[in-house]
């Protein structure tokens, strides 16, 4: 249930559903190094915050399932 309520908390913010469509993608294309890097080397941003992302990144079933929640709940938003 606590999975679900993520995913819904996610599709609801435009920014996060942002980001985690980019990450889906760029896991899916073998790509997250770059954003990985890319995420150290952000300075705006606090320890805490880039290992929470990081540890998010780094789940690819995780960034999956959120990909595939937003394509299907799309239209009823």
């Amino acid at each position: 249930m606590h999975e679900m309520e993520s995913l819904e908390a996610i599709s609801q913010d435009d920014e996060a559903k942002r980001i985690f469509l980019r990450m889906a993608a760029l896991s899916r294309d073998g790509r997250m190094g770059s954003f990985l890097t890319e995420l150290a080397r952000d300075e705006d941003l606090d320890d805490e915050t880039k290992g929470t992302l990081r540890e998010l990144a780094e789940d690819n079933t995780f960034l999956l399932a959120v990909e595939d929640y937003l394509q299907r709940t799309q239209h009823l938003h």
